[in-house]
């Protein structure tokens, strides 16, 4: 494994992923509802920070109907791991976001999404953000 977490010898395929998610970001904070619906895969499910099921429609619906809104989503080095047709990717996020009309301090997540090459196409179809805690005494 490299030190970017791509595996078997799949650096281009892992490369285009990270361009992929970086896209699929880039659409959710724009609010780009069709662009980041290309990027989804229908049966996409998102688990939120504090445990919630989202499925696609749900999840995009909020972004389109502005009670969830993406300020800003700033995402660290993003590691790939390919397997054939489906990848994981994780990597640490910067995010500032209002969710129900609450401004969420900017915060620091964890993002793990697996993706899937569905008909030629690289869409997200599992997604699970994990808030990053620091303790008195740990960094």
């Amino acid at each position: 494994m490299t030190p970017t977490g791509d595996t078997r010898g799949d650096h281009a395929v892992a490369d285009h992923i990270r361009a992929v998610e970086r896209a699929r970001l880039r659409a959710l904070v724009a609010g780009d509802i069709a662009g980041a619906a290309e990027l989804h895969a229908p049966d996409f499910q998102l688990i939120t920070p504090v445990g919630a099921a989202l499925s696609r429609d749900d999840y995009l619906g909020a972004i389109a109907t502005g009670r969830m809104n993406y300020l800003e989503w700033d995402p660290g080095p993003i590691h790939v791991r390919v397997h054939g047709a489906a990848a994981v990717v994780r990597y640490q996020a910067a995010l500032d976001v209002v969710v129900e009309g609450h401004q969420v301090p900017r915060s620091t997540y964890w993002h793990t999404d697996t993706y899937e090459n569905i008909d030629g196409r690289w869409q997200v179809v599992w997604s699970q953000a994990t808030a990053v805690k620091t303790y008195p005494g740990r960094g």
